[in-house]
């Protein structure tokens, strides 16, 4: 092996990140691949690689018998002799290779193995990158955009992503150049390489962004209890504050709400409702139908996770809200099947 493959090989290392190790590894076994098809069947090799030497010895092990009859394993006493003068009938004996004895299809091989090697160990250093990057925002370039489907075609470092027009926010407006924020839900091993899932539209994100943005959620001194999101539209968000000294609402918001907006910015003005989570689940379903204002929560007994709440008549078409997003929002935040009912008890569908 010459030193320029050896250099080759050093600047593959840097350049891709690819262990050195792990290139000789996918070497030898292209070695050993050409060994079985040359002698027939005989993988029963010795691969020393010397980095210092820039060089590598390979021996292919035969048996000595008295009568050949498979070249490729076996070796007679004679020739066996001249290579260690005390070898004896069944005894295992190394023969050192030329490298010109492995031929144009060993060098093929070779080559195909290593070929393929680089493209797994990109692929597995892609993968292992990504699984770092799982449950995490990451910055994408949008490289193209589909106009039949509206799918996004993204860069994210080395890997490419789509992002399908459902995982999108609304009708955002977004261009070829363009660089956005994407969550990453789940990474794939497949056969064509990893398969990296992002979405723009999963509530997850809103938790991420949250996360991103409040230090004192990334501290632990304010916990994410819940999130509930039509992506576009609204999104509701259940914070519980780990000391009574922080206020949890109040370190979403931020100063004069620097930082709920610089998250609306970011989801294209999607409102945000952001809710004190209680243990007590009338508080908290009280305070998930906000904006509107509850009189009374009652738990239905026969029924799980069922309840009645019941609003001023004035506030009945804010607490179900447009098409009825605000409680059906308020019901996945809370886990609870929420029924509104006016205080009155009639209702009024003008």
């Amino acid at each position: 092996m010459s030193k320029e493959i050896f250099e080759a090989l050093y600047t593959l290392e840097k350049e891709k990140g690819i262990s050195i190790d792990y290139m000789f590894e996918k070497i030898k076994k292209a070695i050993i691949t050409a060994c079985k098809n040359n002698y027939d069947g005989n993988d029963n090799v010795i691969i020393d690689i010397n980095e210092k030497t820039f060089s590598f010895n390979v021996r292919l092990i035969k048996i000595v018998s008295q009568e050949v009859k498979n070249r490729g394993k076996e070796i007679s006493l004679e020739e066996a002799r001249s290579i260690d003068p005390n070898a004896s009938i069944g005894q295992e004996i190394a023969i050192e290779l030329e490298t010109k004895d492995f031929g144009r299809i060993a060098a093929q091989t070779a080559r195909n193995i290593i070929r393929q090697g680089i493209k797994d160990g990109e692929r597995s250093l892609i993968t292992q990158e990504f699984q770092n990057k799982k449950h995490e925002i990451v910055s994408a370039l949008i490289e193209r955009i589909d106009e039949k489907n509206g799918a996004l075609t993204l860069r994210i470092g080395k890997a490419e992503s789509i992002l399908p027009k459902p995982e999108q926010i609304g009708n955002e407006v977004l261009k070829e150049g363009n660089h956005i924020k994407v969550y990453v839900s789940d990474v794939k091993d497949t056969e064509k390489g990893p398969k990296i899932m992002v979405s723009r539209s999963h509530a997850d994100f809103v938790r991420k962004l949250f996360e991103n943005e409040v230090p004192e959620i990334s501290s632990g001194v304010v916990n994410i209890k819940a999130v509930a999101r039509e992506a576009g539209s609204r999104t509701k968000l259940a914070v519980y504050s780990n000391d009574i000294n922080v206020d949890a609402m109040g370190s979403c918001i931020g100063n004069h709400g620097s930082r709920i907006n610089i998250i609306i910015e970011e989801l294209g003005g999607e409102k945000i409702d952001i809710i004190e989570y209680n243990e007590d689940p009338e508080k908290f379903i009280s305070a998930a139908l906000a904006p509107a204002e509850v009189t009374r929560v009652a738990l239905i007994e026969s029924e799980s996770k069922t309840c009645i709440a019941t609003v001023p008549d004035h506030q009945l078409s804010l607490a179900i809200g447009n098409r009825g997003q605000n409680v059906r929002l308020a019901a996945r935040l809370t886990g609870y099947k929420i029924d509104i009912k006016p205080e009155s008890g009639f209702y009024n569908d003008n």
